[in-house]
């Protein structure tokens, strides 16, 4: 245990939640693989248990606990070998459920954020689009203002649960002559006219349903504008700190997974005599790729806490997503590496893993934005600061 972040309580709740993992998730990942899709009932499950609420406030059904509960939910997560699955349950934990408590007022919370943490209702984050990637402030999405309704058309892509959500939260500009300044946040339900959603086909993260989502003359109540009209793009750049970090801690993660598989295969897997942790050369690159795991891990935590202790981790967190996603890559393809040929077998963990891993360096903000983005503010001194 590592007294400096974890406590006893927290090391209990890991475990509880490994068997509950082991138990009601491990049997259906294959089938969710192939599938393409998260059966609803781990959703219920998921919220009686509370996992979906570890950190949200106790007044709409959630436990209020520290971001180091999140840290442990992220990790283990990463160790059922389903990166798609896990991007499902994170994706609406951390990334539509930030919006729905940071942003939404309190019918929105009692309408939307309890029933997602009671796991009844699924949620999405709609930014990315077609044409914009990580250019957030050029996106086209367009909320126009007509009496008491908005009128949202445009399109986002590569939304997670982008499909079998019930609610999206939408950013779209209700000011088109101001870049950062005419962003707005919206949720709508699923069931909305004019909503339709087309299922991508990816490389890895098969049992996520990711998707890419059309507006057609969509239209909504006022009221259901998050927060301030125009200060949409300061709340998604606060909130992308926790979803960097996010990245980087499952970065973290999956390639811990890989070396631990790798220890339990090298040391029964036999050549010329001996089993394969007694050659130089394997256990030198083992102890290369267990460093490596070391150092962002450590680094992740130390963030963790800051964030935790309401500390703004904008440059620290892209540091993270930078250099733990590279990381994981490089590790689990070395990994890949040391099973020979068993590696490249589907019936093997390392195949999905590296497949899955490959989108850490993209999704959330590409390592060369990040890289941009870190520049200006190492080298320019620019200050990223919370939105008021």
């Amino acid at each position: 245990m590592n007294s400096m972040y974890f406590t006893e309580e927290h090391e209990a709740f890991r475990q509880s939640f490994k068997d509950f993992l082991q138990k009601e998730v491990v049997p259906h990942i294959d089938k969710w693989e192939k599938d393409g899709t998260v059966e609803r009932f781990i959703w219920k499950k998921f919220g009686e248990m509370g996992y979906f609420g570890l950190n949200q406030p106790e007044e709409y059904g959630g436990l209020g606990l520290d971001l180091f509960y999140t840290v442990i939910f992220l990790e283990e997560l990463q160790k059922v070998n389903s990166g798609g699955f896990a991007a499902n349950m994170w994706a609406h934990a951390y990334l539509a459920m930030t919006h729905l408590n940071k942003e939404g007022d309190d019918r929105i919370k009692r309408e939307y954020l309890t029933p997602s943490i009671e796991g009844d209702k699924i949620g999405c984050l709609c930014i990315t689009e077609p044409f914009g990637g990580s250019d957030v402030a050029g996106m086209r999405t367009t909320a126009v203002k007509k009496g008491d309704k908005y009128v949202i058309n445009g399109s986002k892509t590569f939304i997670t649960n982008g499909v079998y959500s019930d609610y999206l939260v939408v950013a779209a500009k209700t000011n088109l002559e101001d870049k950062h300044k005419g962003m707005s946040i919206f949720i709508m339900d699923r069931n909305t006219p004019g909503i339709s959603s087309t299922k991508l086909d990816k490389l890895g993260w098969r049992a996520s349903d990711t998707a890419e989502i059309a507006f057609d003359n969509v239209e909504i109540p006022a009221e259901n504008l998050m927060g301030e009209e125009g200060m949409g793009f300061p709340y998604i750049m606060q909130h992308f700190a926790l979803e960097r970090l996010v990245m980087g801690i499952n970065a973290h993660a999956r390639a811990e997974y890989a070396v631990d598989y790798v220890l339990g295969y090298m040391k029964e897997r036999e050549a010329f005599g001996r089993s394969l942790d007694k050659f130089q050369a394997l256990r030198h690159k083992v102890a290369e790729m267990a460093s490596r795991v070391d150092m962002c891990r450590e680094y992740n935590y130390s963030i963790a806490k800051r964030l935790n202790d309401g500390n703004y981790v904008v440059k620290e967190a892209s540091m993270s997503k930078l250099l733990s996603t590279k990381m994981a890559d490089e590790v689990i393809y070395e990994a890949l590496q040391l099973l020979g040929g068993y590696g490249y077998m589907e019936e093997y963990p390392m195949a999905r893993l590296l497949r899955d891993s490959r989108l850490g360096p993209i999704g959330g903000g590409t390592s060369e934005i990040l890289k941009e983005i870190i520049a200006k503010m190492v080298i320019d001194k620019k200050e990223y600061k919370p939105a008021t």
